[in-house]
């Protein structure tokens, strides 16, 4: 606290009246004086002390306590302070500032870290963000109390706020803001751009990745050059879903087209790396991911019904009710022993294009259904043959059978097809009212175990009666219903790279007709078709992950509780434990907390999964060379200056309002001076009684002058 002592006027008259009284009061001496009068200079001293009273002159003191100014010093710890000791010349640097700015009354010093996102969101997607964080520090501080900003950071900053907007938006802060530079003069770096990547794509189709490697060096004064070492060529590797890695040489400073297909729905996860290039300054913009979400145009459905019969509208009408499902259906309503004679161009029945779908179009479709088919001469044996090849090429057959399928000697079993279906007939068929169950393993695949009214274990499904199972033998693949007799009723299997089903039953449709309450038909013929098509999201055997918010979400399926823990490999290479829960159902879920962006690899032994979380590819890694260029126009603006920490610590200095803030290998903050008042005393100058003798022994020395 100190004190300060000033004098203070308060008029007693207004100030123009005060002034107009001493002007008349001059011009009158003024005449006195021109003609001589005595006692001019006496009058004029009681005229003086009348003013001055009137103008009532006192002397203030005030107790003064100094307000300090606040210096505010931003340490950046994104991405890329994380590489080439950067982060070490940070905190020696921050450590250094604290020193010589402690003891200072006249300024607090706050330290704010930056950069690295929130508790809720760990990282950022769009870069590093520090001057969010720079306003919400000074929020309480009044522009005139800011001494100044240290930035302390490889210059990477993505939210800079724009030079050329007023105050207003965000630029004057009040105070210089100066730019502490980590890292080295001179760095170089090789990375990958991805130029253009589709986000999305249709299967089958051939789609283009473009992309780039860039080998470039900063200049001498920290400008950026771009392709300034573009020369040679660098090792390319490509790996699709954490499979084996595919390399090709590429060259660098030029763009390439990389043409790749999707082989399935759902995401394609394709990660990319080049070897290291010359005084490579970091590997981690040496990788990029790319995610292409895979989506299917249209699903060709050929449907063959052997005869008319109740169920076989149900299947044309959930078939139908899938917009993205193109159905080609066909029922055999004349058979060849049943030739009459009749004309054929009198005949309103489309004859069945064997040769076409089974020959010359078969692999154009994603799945084949039979239904209550029997060998009647329509489809000659090289046909079936054809489909069976098909399947083993990764194709998908249902055959939803009756009573012919038990008659041995027409029954689809003793046709090449036979080869590749799960069961053979026995040759019984039960016809007796019986529910459908599921068993073990139909309460955990992913078919069947979410249908609706399946229950508990223990407790029976809340399904109606079917009336009409075939007994089968030599059962291959998933038995995942059973009916009458505890015999299969629903079976499933892989067929080399395709995928068969067997429906042992043509009594479905009783469920669509709600009988005795009915059943989830559409919903399990749906699952059953989407799985032989071999949708992602009903595999069995499978482990996927996805980030939600700052969680990572594992689930696994598996028709076998596995109770293995979970390994996951971090973006950093560490390596974590986590135990799941099992629903019961065939899923078991667990979760962990995400710490950085990037490609989490999870493995539990038997499956492998690879999940995306933030941003996988970020816009830090587009360039992670230590530049001031970013900051210069807030640098010009603000009056501040840059400083290369490599070349040694800046000198700090307190400065006035409206001088230098920077000069060589110096930064200056400027000192306000504020202050607060926490007292006033004030004292009269003039007491009434000193003035009153004083102008009457004025007057009277005027008068005896002039009587003289």
């Amino acid at each position: 606290m100190t004190t300060f002592a000033r004098i203070s006027f308060d008029p007693a008259l207004p100030l123009w009246l005060l002034t107009a009284l001493a002007v008349f009061a001059a011009a009158l001496l003024a005449l006195a004086y021109w003609r001589r009068s005595g006692g001019v200079t006496w009058r004029l001293g009681a005229i003086a002390a009348a003013l001055l009273t009137l103008a009532n002159p006192s002397l203030v003191q005030e107790q003064r306590n100094p307000v300090p100014d606040v210096a505010l010093i931003v340490v950046d710890q994104s991405i890329s302070q994380r590489i080439a000791g950067r982060a070490v010349q940070s905190e020696t640097a921050l450590e250094k500032l604290e020193q010589r700015l402690a003891g200072r009354p006249d300024l607090e010093v706050r330290v704010i870290r930056a950069g690295m996102g929130t508790a809720s969101d760990r990282f950022l997607p769009e870069g590093t963000h520090l001057f969010g964080a720079i306003r919400a520090g000074l929020r309480d501080v009044p522009k005139q109390r800011l001494a100044g900003i240290i930035v302390i950071s490889d210059g990477q900053v993505h939210d800079l706020p724009k030079v050329d907007v007023d105050a207003t938006g965000g630029t004057d802060f009040g105070g210089p803001v100066h730019l502490l530079l980590t890292g080295q003069r001179g760095e170089r770096d090789r990375r990958l751009v991805v130029v253009k990547a589709p986000s999305y794509g249709i299967v089958g189709e051939t789609l283009n990745l473009s992309l780039a490697v860039e080998d470039s060096a900063d200049d001498r004064t920290g400008s950026t050059v771009g392709s300034t070492a573009n020369a040679g060529r660098a090792r390319l590797s490509l790996r699709r879903d954490g499979g084996i890695a595919d390399s090709r040489s590429i060259p660098v400073g030029k763009t390439r087209n990389f043409p790749f297909r999707l082989n399935h729905a759902g995401a394609t996860v394709l990660e990319l790396e080049i070897d290291a290039g010359p005084e490579e300054l970091t590997e981690k913009n040496n990788r990029a991911v790319v995610i292409v979400n895979g989506v299917r145009e249209r699903v060709r459905v050929l449907l063959v019904s052997g005869e008319p019969h109740a169920g076989e509208r149900t299947w044309r009408n959930i078939l139908k009710s899938d917009p993205s499902v193109d159905l080609v259906h066909f029922t055999i309503l004349r058979p060849p022993h049943k030739q009459d004679g009749t004309p054929i161009n009198e005949l309103s029945l489309i004859a069945f294009p064997t040769r076409e779908l089974f020959q010359d179009k078969l692999d154009e479709f994603d799945l084949i259904i039979f239904d209550r088919y029997r060998r009647r001469g329509v489809l000659p044996d090289i046909y079936l043959q054809n489909v069976a090849e098909y399947v083993r090429r990764g194709g998908a057959v249902l055959t939803a059978v009756g009573r012919d399928f038990a008659t041995l000697p027409i029954s689809l079993s003793r046709t090449p097809l036979g080869a590749i279906l799960p069961s053979k007939p026995t040759g019984t068929i039960r016809e007796a009212g019986f529910r459908p169950l599921p068993t073990d393993k139909g309460r955990r695949h992913p078919v069947t175990a979410m249908l609706e009214g399946i229950g508990e274990p223990g407790s029976p499904p809340t399904w109606g009666r079917w009336f009409r199972q075939i007994d089968v033998e030599d059962v291959k693949g998933d038995v995942l219903l059973h009916g009458a007799g505890q015999q299969p009723l629903l079976i499933m299997d892989r067929v080399g790279d395709g995928r068969v089903a067997q429906l042992l039953s043509d009594h479905a449709w009783l469920w669509t007709r709600g009988f005795e309450g009915g059943g989830p038909q559409a919903e399990l013929l749906r699952r059953m078709a989407h799985w032989l098509m071999q949708e992602p999201d009903l595999e069995e055997e499978d482990l996927r992950a996805r980030a939600v918010g700052s969680q990572l979400l594992i689930q696994r399926r598996s028709l076998n509780p596995l109770g293995k823990d979970i390994q996951i490999t971090t973006p950093s290479g560490e390596v974590a434990s986590i135990a799941l829960t099992d629903n019961g159902r065939g899923m078991e879920t667990g979760a962990m907390a995400v710490m950085e962006p990037g490609l989490y690899r999870l493995n539990d032994g038997a499956h492998r999964a690879i999940a995306a979380a933030g941003d996988i590819n970020p816009l830090e890694y587009a360039d992670m060379r230590a530049s001031p260029t970013k900051f210069l126009p807030l640098l010009e603006q603000s009056g501040g200056g840059a400083f290369w920490l490599a070349d040694g610590m800046p000198d700090v200095r307190r400065i006035k309002p409206g001088r230098i803030n920077r000069g060589h290998n110096w930064l200056g903050l400027r000192a306000s001076g504020d202050y607060t008042v926490s007292g006033v005393a004030q004292t009269p100058l003039l007491p009434a009684l000193l003035v009153l003798i004083l102008f009457l022994g004025l007057t009277m020395l005027a008068w005896h002058r002039e009587g003289r």
